[in-house]
């Protein structure tokens, strides 16, 4: 990308492919200045399972990107999702390298790397390794270690882990895209970038992102994540119930659910109709609303269901005042934040988009909250480096390797 402060992510989401592209000005605002998106042909579940088409819709959906931005794309930002993804909490300690006992930058990445170390399977690789609170000595709950005395540091921290041949690949497709990856980014934790405040963060507060195929949860107290996992359900489950039960095409079937779908049974009225085509050129057919709910509210409660099993896995349904954030396609089904609030026993809503300075019409949705999180995440986590083309930081690496060798 030629201009400074612009940066390129990809959302590879289970019904379709997003990639937004922003800019961020000298005071700190961004703004989405190109977005694209396209089927999500050779994926199942956030796994590549068709390398070749998988790699033209990628290269579809980055083009129009990069039409509507008039920038050149060559380095983004993605997100992964999928039922491999697995979480654990580890434990890092280490002693402080200074004479003076002044805990240094050097030594939090040691304490980061030696919680790293933690038993992990060969067939996964870490892609997060996040700190929740460190230890001085005998001061426990520390956010910042730096600067601090003492003789002996722990860290407490949240690794994410992913099969290495599901992120080889995605690896592998973006280079036949010809695109340098900046980042892989677990999708529960790029939206809560964009969905929690920091006071969320320290009470205590749940994201549940309901996609086509998955379903991901986050869980954040006392400032920092504390349990991740990905549920193998998502709204295209519903619609496959909807198709079976009235005997209707997948088509119908969404079309159903979008215009006249309910999570929740009750806040429908028996009265309400829905038109639904018949197969064969029958003509249509009405049926009541409050039976399309019927059919929709048992399959909502299953994945529901499986997100209080998560919550309650991270022993902290009772601290959780931040209530929970719901976000993703699935979520905008009428009824889902009631039905969501009963099983949770918590107050329930719909994320809201923000710290944004401009969002294109039609994107400011909770149906788009992943792909926004991680433009925040990018920014966040490499500002200085967004304006700096695949190209050239593979020139510069060569010449710091040139450089070390020599001197």
């Amino acid at each position: 990308m030629a201009r400074e402060n612009i940066i390129a992510v990809v959302d590879l989401g289970t019904s379709k492919i997003v990639v937004l592209v922003a800019e961020m000005d000298a005071e700190g605002k961004v703004y989405v200045i190109g977005h694209g998106s396209h089927p999500a042909e050779g994926l199942r579940r956030g796994v590549i399972v068709d390398m070749d088409k998988s790699v033209t819709s990628i290269r579809k959906a980055v083009n129009d990107a990069a039409l509507v931005s008039g920038t050149e794309i060559d380095r983004v930002t993605v997100g992964i999702n999928g039922e491999h993804i697995r979480s654990v909490n580890s434990h890092g300690v280490v002693a402080v390298s200074r004479v003076d006992n002044e805990v240094t930058r050097a030594d939090v990445d040691k304490a980061l790397e030696a919680a790293r170390s933690a038993a992990i399977p060969v067939d996964r690789e870490i892609i997060h390794v996040i700190p929740q609170e460190f230890s001085v000595d005998d001061q426990s709950g520390i956010k910042d270690p730096i600067g601090m005395s003492g003789v002996r540091l722990e860290v407490e921290a949240h690794l994410v882990t992913a099969s290495i041949a599901s992120a080889r690949n995605i690896y592998r497709a973006f280079e036949r895209c010809r695109l340098e990856v900046d980042h892989i980014v677990l999708e529960s934790l790029a939206i809560a970038e964009v969905l929690l405040s920091s006071e969320q963060i320290d009470y205590g507060a749940v994201v549940v992102d309901i996609g086509a195929e998955l379903t991901g949860i986050s869980v954040f107290f006392d400032g920092a994540i504390r349990h991740t996992a990905v549920i193998p359900l998502g709204s295209k489950n519903v619609t496959n119930d909807i198709a079976i039960g009235l005997r209707a095409t997948v088509d119908q079937a969404e079309a159903l659910k979008i215009s006249y779908g309910a999570a929740l049974a009750s806040v429908v009225d028996p009265e309400d109709m829905a038109t639904v085509e018949s197969a064969g050129g029958r003509g249509p057919r009405e049926i009541s609303r409050h039976v399309l709910a019927s059919i929709i509210e048992p399959r909502m409660e299953e994945i529901l269901s499986l997100v209080v099993h998560e919550v309650k896995r991270a022993s902290a349904s009772e601290i959780l005042t931040g209530g929970l954030i719901l976000s993703g396609g699935g979520a905008l089904l009428a009824g889902t934040p009631e039905l969501a609030e009963q099983m949770m026993d918590m107050p329930t809503s719909r994320g809201i988009i923000e710290n944004f300075e401009h969002i294109p019409e039609g994107l400011n949705t909770i149906a788009y909250a992943t792909a926004h999180g991680l433009i925040l995440y990018g920014f966040k986590h490499e500002p200085m480096k967004s304006g700096v083309s695949g190209r050239m930081r593979r020139m510069l690496q060569r010449f710091e390797q040139w450089i070390t060798k020599k001197f």
